[in-house]
């Protein structure tokens, strides 16, 4: 081993060292929770010159120790669990994914995947699904990537290597995909309106990233490749599965019986897909947005990812159970949601403090300021462009750790960079780009997003004392290397003048 890989491994140690000694997740999100409070108290009184783009007036930081700020908290701390959107996905998701596990249907499928993908193209197969996870919201979060560890276990692979490689490619490579999802439209619409301040006509295209985005798809998986089986994996040589035994599939040969049942349950989910195929076509289907599109994020089929999930698990799951003999009656079913609803136990505790965490951070309006000011320190610089795109980009990374809704911080940085770029020659779709790139490289790294508790809840089924600091040694080589190689990659692909998206350009006005 080199020089450079012992440096390597040691920062990474330490890292997971210091990281582990941290508090739980949920006691985390507690003291942050404190932390907000006590410095809305403290910075309710300031002047702050920063205008809020989305109300253009003075910004304020909310005072929330007031006794009507505490009031208000106490009555809606039940709402706010209840109403935590991350909450909603993972419980409805497991519900249907549990039926499928726990009647075999999932197990017999890997097998069957395992016989026909080659070892060595077994990462980039996991971090290619995860990326076009994306277009189904968070199901990567809730599907793709458990199944990387089930599945590199069942290779004989270090299964949190294979967690680490979906994490990446689902969350490091949030803004690379093949596929349009709600978020391509979202984001042009802040997008638009932002560069409606300088130019009333202007129109952004929702696709205007779409090339950059598919192309960068091919980058995030080269990344992810090479970390997982150089970086990640032979560090975890000596880290070992020590797991319940309960939780850990096994993976026997498949029975003739297993086998048919397999067939059967593949073929219902099929019909159900082509089932979905079929309603989603017609120009006037009900889960098309009044437009027609499907894409968009108003559409109803977007808006029913969740369920699609839970319907295209269930059912082929019950299926299986019924005709491999898993399941004899409905109690067997209904048990095996109440499995799944069990192993997420720790998860929901996490959720609870996450979800009072979040609500007041927004409420007391420091991530905006944060955000702000920020982004008006880079513009008083008056740096070149390309500088200036490569400080957009760090910026935003920057302020994911702390505000992880990516069309949040895009509400908030959107109105201020998209005019300023603009008076400097730099198109809105140049700009979204750069956005999107800083967006998504931290957020493997902040335990602030909501998601990464589950991620850690997930290791600890094969590495009983995973905490915070093991996945953050993980994922830090990833979030380095995507930030720095696809920054250079964006920086480089403006360069060559390639096409960013349909109907889009690098300069303004456009040439």
């Amino acid at each position: 081993m080199t020089a450079q890989a012992n440096w390597t491994s040691r920062a990474l140690d330490k890292i997971e060292k210091v990281g582990n000694k941290l508090p739980d997740p949920a006691v985390i999100f507690l003291i942050s929770l404190v932390i907000v409070w006590v410095l809305s108290a403290l910075l309710a009184n300031v002047s702050f010159d920063a205008l809020d783009p989305r109300t253009g007036q003075t910004i304020v930081v909310n005072n929330l120790l007031t006794g009507a700020s505490l009031a208000d908290f106490m009555s809606r701390m039940v709402t706010i669990f209840t109403t935590f959107a991350p909450l909603g996905v993972v419980l409805v998701s497991m519900l249907g994914i549990g039926v499928a596990e726990h009647s075999g249907f999932i197990n017999a499928g890997l097998k069957r995947m395992l016989d026909s993908t080659p070892k060595f193209l077994l990462t980039p197969s996991i971090i290619l699904v995860a990326i076009v996870s994306h277009t189904a919201t968070d199901a990567g979060y809730v599907l793709v990537i458990p199944l990387a560890g089930v599945i590199f276990y069942a290779m004989g692979r270090h299964p949190l290597a294979g967690i680490a490689a979906a994490f990446a490619g689902v969350s490091g490579g949030f803004a690379a995909n093949f596929v349009p999802s709600a978020i391509d439209p979202l984001l042009q619409s802040f997008t638009q309106s932002a560069a409606q301040i300088i130019d009333p006509g202007m129109q952004v295209n929702p696709l205007n990233n779409w090339y950059f985005t598919s192309a960068s798809s091919l980058l995030i998986i080269a990344i992810g490749w090479f970390l997982t089986d150089k970086v990640i994996e032979p560090r975890l040589k000596d880290t070992q599965v020590d797991g319940d035994p309960k939780e850990i599939p096994k993976f026997d040969a498949l029975s003739d019986k297993d086998r048919k049942a397999l067939r059967i349950a593949t073929l219902v989910m099929l019909a159900g897909i082509g089932l979905l195929v079929a309603i989603l076509w017609p120009v006037d289907s009900p889960l098309r947005d009044p437009q027609g599109q499907l894409a968009s994020f108003s559409a109803p089929v977007m808006r029913s990812i969740v369920p699609l999930i839970f319907l295209l698990f269930i059912l082929p799951g019950v299926v299986y159970g019924l005709v491999a003999g898993t399941f004899k009656s409905s109690r067997d079913i209904i048990g095996a949601m109440s499995k799944s609803m069990g192993s997420m136990s720790y998860y929901i505790v996490m959720a609870f403090f996450c979800a009072l965490f979040i609500d007041a951070f927004g409420k007391s309006n420091l991530g905006a300021l944060l955000a702000i000011e920020g982004a008006q320190v880079l513009q008083t610089l008056q740096l070149p462009s390309m500088v200036t795109i490569v400080g957009l980009i760090f910026l935003t990374a920057f302020v994911n750790l702390f505000v992880g809704s990516s069309s949040a911080k895009w509400a908030l940085l959107g109105p201020i960079f998209v005019p300023m770029l603009m008076q400097l020659g730099i198109s809105p779709d140049l700009t979204q780009a750069a956005y999107r790139v800083g967006d998504s490289s931290s957020n493997i790294i902040t335990p602030l997003m909501p998601y990464f508790p589950l991620v850690v809840v997930y290791c600890q089924r094969y590495v009983k004392d995973t905490g915070i600091g093991t996945v953050l040694s993980l994922m830090l080589p990833f979030s380095i290397c995507i930030m720095v190689i696809w920054t250079a990659f964006l920086l480089i692909y403006w360069g060559m003048g390639i096409p960013l998206g349909i109907q889009a350009s690098y300069v303004y006005p456009a040439g």
